[in-house]
């Protein structure tokens, strides 16, 4: 029989070569290329020649009780994880450098310790000073959180074997370092090896795991994106430098609903719970504007009032600016193509700039109305009362299309004091009581009536 061929992978990206080579090709890493065992030659591999032992199977409809959850007292925390931490859970954090995630875990193992659960913070980032010091300045110099600074894997097994801890936190996975794996801390495949290991003791041991992860300049975790299928949740940490905000945002989660956000404040003694982050982000809007609009969105669960902001002003350069923060830049470009095909209204020759309020990013399709409505604001140089909230999604066809969870919107601006809505026709609005609803079926509808052309 022919003898297995080897493979060989890049220690930086994972890509798969045929053969060794000095460059990887996929990634440009250097001296990257590692080769790897091929499997055992025969009619199989060795483990699967011998009888296994059989599986045990049940039905769908076995029933068993869910998993117990303990709660923070960090309600905003609690929210992301979906009703508490679960035991024998992995979850995978990560986050731009500087944003916070050091200080978010350590008063988040902190919350848990005095919750009652034996909290153990190892970093191999940081001297155990340093992390004293962080600790001291947050107020949490007397919470019962062990510490400890390491990146030899083996041995951090070995401790934690020994303490038997209910949480442990580990910044970051990518200083992880596992002697049986010949690259260096924070390659693919130490990484790969390193979470393997910290999610089996997990599972095996019945602690829940908590990794520090880095991200890559295109803001997704850095290493091989299959430690993110390892773990049971994985969570960002997000905000920018210029404000004080920050969101936790759950892009998955076994253990509850995905795409749910927590919003904390950072302030000189730590991160502080916004417990309304809708009244947060509109505090500073008093009075109308044009370009300003106030957009209901959802978020996971949460339904989240957040203002878009657009600036249209003739350019002087031959070709327009298109400047978006917040947003998608290629659903602005959309945007923009159906208000001049559908509506007539051209935007050539002028540079938009288009925001969102807060350091808050909006992926849902039902901002699409609000930024049309702020674009067409900006342009006309006309206020859109400060009573009133939009939402709605626009096609290619210029139709608005109604979107999900249309009373949780309403409810949620009534809340606030708003007291009219834009929205698409055929939107459900039946428990919107005392909400005046203007119920558009197209944009150029929406054109004609608010600004009296189209």
């Amino acid at each position: 029989m022919a003898k297995a061929a080897a493979q060989f992978t890049c220690t930086a990206c994972g890509a798969v070569h045929t053969k060794w080579a000095g460059r990887c090709d996929a990634c440009g890493a250097w001296n990257s290329i590692v080769e790897e065992a091929p499997l055992a030659s025969g009619p199989g591999p060795r483990a699967l020649r011998a009888k296994g032992r059989t599986v045990a199977l049940s039905t769908l409809d076995t029933a068993e009780p869910p998993p117990p959850r303990t709660l923070s007292g960090l309600s905003e925390l609690d929210r992301v994880l979906g009703g508490g931490l679960v035991p024998a859970s992995a979850i995978l954090v990560g986050g731009d450098p500087g944003i916070g995630k050091s200080t978010l875990l350590l008063q988040a193992a902190a919350a848990f310790a005095r919750a009652g659960l034996s909290c153990l913070y190892i970093s191999g980032e940081e001297a155990s000073a340093q992390v004293r010091m962080r600790a001291q300045r947050l107020g949490l110099g007397q919470a019962p959180v062990q510490l400890g600074a390491e990146t030899a894997l083996r041995d951090i097994l070995t401790t934690l074997d020994a303490e038997r801890p209910d949480l442990v936190v580990i910044d970051s996975i990518q200083t992880m370092w596992l002697d049986t794996v010949e690259s260096a801390p924070g390659s693919v495949a130490q990484v790969r090896a390193a979470a393997h290991e910290l999610v089996s003791f997990a599972k095996k041991r019945g602690a829940s795991v908590v990794l520090v992860g880095h991200v890559t300049k295109e803001g997704q975790i850095a290493g091989p994106r299959v430690v993110e299928h390892m773990v049971d949740c994985v969570l960002y940490f997000e905000g920018e430098r210029g404000h004080q905000f920050r969101i936790l945002r759950s892009v998955k989660n076994r253990f509850g609903p995905a795409d749910e956000i927590g919003v904390f404040e950072m302030t000189g003694a730590g991160l502080a719970e916004v417990a309304n982050p809708s009244a947060l982000f509109l505090s500073e809007r008093d009075r109308p504007a044009p370009g300003s609009v106030v957009f209901a969105g959802i978020e996971g669960t949460r339904p989240m009032l957040t203002e878009i902001q657009a600036l249209v002003a003739p350019s002087p350069l031959g070709t327009p600016r298109r400047t978006v923060v917040g947003l998608d830049g290629a659903r602005l470009s959309t945007i923009l193509a159906v208000l001049e095909a559908r509506c007539g209204i051209p935007f050539a020759g002028l540079d938009v700039f288009l925001n969102v309020a807060g350091g808050l990013r909006v992926s849902e399709p039902a901002a699409d109305l609000a930024v049309a409505v702020a674009l067409l604001s900006a342009r006309e140089d006309i206020a859109v009362p400060v009573d009133t909230v939009v939402f709605g999604e626009i096609s290619l066809s210029g139709a608005l299309r109604p979107v999900g969870q249309t009373e949780n919107r309403l409810k949620e601006a009534q809340k606030l004091g708003f007291s009219q809505a834009i929205a698409p026709a055929r939107s459900r609005t039946g428990a919107a009581e005392g909400m005046r609803v203007r119920a558009l079926p197209d944009l150029a509808a929406l054109v004609g009536e608010m600004f009296g052309a189209g």
